[in-house]
């Protein structure tokens, strides 16, 4: 489905979540009842669900609050706007981090931030697809430029980690973590994802553009395309969970002094966090790496960043990379 002004306004006019007559739709869009009709026969499409009722119209099964720049503007911390360059929201987007690591040739500043409704193309690591249903979850990507090169960022997505988990923590998120090396949880499922991508010359400036997907509200349907453990805010703070507008302030104004202080400060002034939110220390799990598993029990990460793991012998090695999931002994 692609997006004109008739379908944006449309769905602002629903968004509300209340019934709305065909009527009365098609009189303020300047357009007829059957295209009304033909226009949210589409919505499926982008995972927005809705609900006709004859003789009422109209309405969302899920009221949708979307992203407005002003308000995000509004609860941003007086010493964060100075460090962005700009904030774009795209109704739709193949992928947030894609459209920025495209602009860093284009001379695109740092501290530019995208925004998006919905991603059509959204992945997390090892590109996997990232489900991102229209208006109901958090897509953000954060483009930032650093003098070093990728070699000076060594435990850089960890340290966003733990800007992120700051944020849901002060929202009310209680039971959250941190598994490494870029995934957000909530007692063991999955909440969000992180996907930091490093453009540049090894021994030269370099770019970093950090991705972050929350998962805001999931409906039964975009559930069924999701293949692990997963929750959102909906289910874990119900009426109490912050806007979508306010809680992207909160993530910007933790994560910006993060990402704009990393290249003097390196991980080390987050390594205690870290420590304190990991969800793996002390579980059994199984790191994959290629075409390799090994599996050990987590004994926490070095000073860098480096997961390390023990083997049945006591014997301790050290990953920069791979994929790692729980595992009980005989599974």
């Amino acid at each position: 489905m692609r997006f004109n002004e008739t379908k944006l306004k449309l769905i602002q006019f629903l968004a509300d979540g209340e019934f709305h007559s065909g009527s009365e739709l098609a009189k303020s869009l300047g357009i007829s009842r059957s295209a009304v009709w033909k226009n949210i026969e589409g919505f499926a499409s982008i995972g927005m669900e809705v609900i006709a009722v004859s003789g009422k119209g109209y309405r969302l099964n899920q009221p949708l609050e979307l992203l407005k720049q002003s308000t995000i503007d509004a609860f941003l911390s007086p010493s964060v706007k100075p460090l962005l360059s700009g904030l774009e929201i795209h109704p739709q987007i193949d992928s947030t981090n894609r459209f920025l690591v495209n602009s860093v040739g284009q001379g695109c500043c740092s501290g530019t931030v995208c925004l998006a409704e919905m991603q059509t193309a959204g992945r997390g690591r090892f590109d996997r697809q990232w489900i991102s249903p229209f208006g109901h979850n958090i897509y953000l990507s954060l483009l930032w430029r650093f003098l070093e090169g990728p070699a000076a960022l060594s435990g850089f997505s960890l340290a966003v980690g733990v800007a992120i988990v700051r944020t849901l923590k002060k929202f009310g998120v209680n039971d959250v973590g941190l598994k490494w090396p870029n995934d957000i949880l909530w007692r063991k499922q999955k909440l969000g994802g992180i996907l930091v991508e490093v453009l540049g010359e090894a021994n030269g400036p370099c770019a970093a553009v950090i991705g972050l997907g929350i998962n805001f509200y999931i409906s039964e349907k975009s559930a069924r395309m999701i293949d692990q453990d997963w929750i959102d805010l909906e289910r874990i703070l119900g009426d109490s969970r912050p806007s979508r507008n306010v809680l992207v302030s909160g993530i910007l104004n933790d994560l910006v002094p993060v990402v704009a202080s990393f290249e003097t400060t390196g991980l080390a002034p987050y390594l205690d966090e870290w420590h304190q939110w990991d969800c793996l220390y002390g579980e059994a799990v199984e790191l994959s790496v290629g075409n390799s598993r090994v599996r050990g029990d987590v004994s926490g990460i070095t000073s860098d960043g480096l997961l390390i793991l023990r083997d049945k012998m006591g014997r301790l090695s050290q990953f920069a990379s791979g994929e790692v999931s729980f595992y009980k002994e005989g599974s």
